[in-house]
């Protein structure tokens, strides 16, 4: 569970949440876990496993990914910061992770993972589907942008 410091309006700000009520967000409360890292440290790691979500309460991490070999073509893809999450392919897909994440500062996050967003599902489908859903528009937000990098290159 996460600390009542963290209110249901700035879990509702992130769009994962959006469209729940505050008695809907006290439920789906009861499913996060708070969890910590230090600058310099790794949350995920490219082709490891992870089945969970993190939502950034504080702090600031980089999305890398490479080709062939981290050592040599690791890119940076983007910058998230208070508010954006990460972690959504994995928590869906159930592959092993498709970037990894840096802490550019120390990070707090909330997470959700798998297991427990099924258990979610069993007591609450309604709002499973919104959280799903709301997922979904994020990932679709996200191809949409990658598709028009990608033209961008052709």
């Amino acid at each position: 569970m996460i600390s009542d410091e963290i209110s249901n309006d700035f879990l509702r700000s992130n769009s994962m949440f959006g469209g729940l009520t505050n008695s809907e967000l006290n439920i789906v409360r009861t499913f996060l876990v708070q969890k910590s890292f230090q600058k310099g440290q790794y949350i995920l790691v490219q082709g490891e496993t992870n089945s969970t979500l993190y939502f950034i309460i504080s702090g600031d991490v980089v999305i890398k990914k490479y080709h062939i070999d981290p050592k040599k073509d690791e890119r940076e893809i983007v910058q998230l910061h208070k508010g954006d999450s990460f972690g959504e392919m994995e928590l869906i897909d159930i592959q092993n992770c498709a970037a990894s994440v840096l802490c550019l500062t120390d990070v707090d996050t909330i997470t959700l993972s798998n297991s427990s967003l099924y258990q979610l599902s069993t007591i609450n489908l309604k709002i499973y589907t919104l959280i799903i859903m709301n997922l979904a528009r994020d990932i679709s937000r996200r191809l949409r942008s990658t598709d028009d990098l990608l033209a961008m290159l052709s």
